[in-house]
């Protein structure tokens, strides 16, 4: 079962983190690394991918004519997209596990980031045929 483990924050969780140290920063990312290589090992690894900056995003709604209109930056308010993993495994208690594993990794002064991981299962197609 292939899930997706998304990473969000608001703009003022990102700007912490651009507040952390540059070892503060490089041990959170060392973590996730270890975490990723046991997953490759274990064949449980699909791909994880972090994301641009939020004062890249756009919001992009289509209108009648099929032209697309964005809607600016988002708002302070508002959580983003930060990153996402896609791991394939046996049970949702693995990925939570997993989800688990990626919230507690170091953070600022080595205190755990306890970041909320939203887990959720790929849908599986309907076959046609049926």
């Amino acid at each position: 079962m292939k899930y997706i483990l998304l990473m969000s924050s608001t703009k003022a969780g990102v700007s912490s983190y651009q507040q952390w140290s540059q070892s503060d920063r490089d041990a959170h990312m060392q973590t996730l690394g270890g975490i990723a290589k046991e997953l490759m090992e274990s064949g449980e690894f699909v791909v994880t991918q972090g994301l641009t900056e939020p004062k890249e995003a756009k919001l992009v709604r289509g209108e009648k004519n099929g032209l697309p209109v964005t809607d600016g930056v988002f708002p302070e308010s508002k959580e983003f997209l930060l990153g996402y993993w896609i791991v394939d495994v046996a049970t949702p208690e693995r990925a939570y596990a997993i989800a688990g594993r990626i919230s507690a990794a170091e953070g600022r002064g080595g205190i755990p980031t306890n970041m909320p991981i939203e887990v959720r299962q790929f849908a599986e197609r309907a076959n046609a045929a049926s």
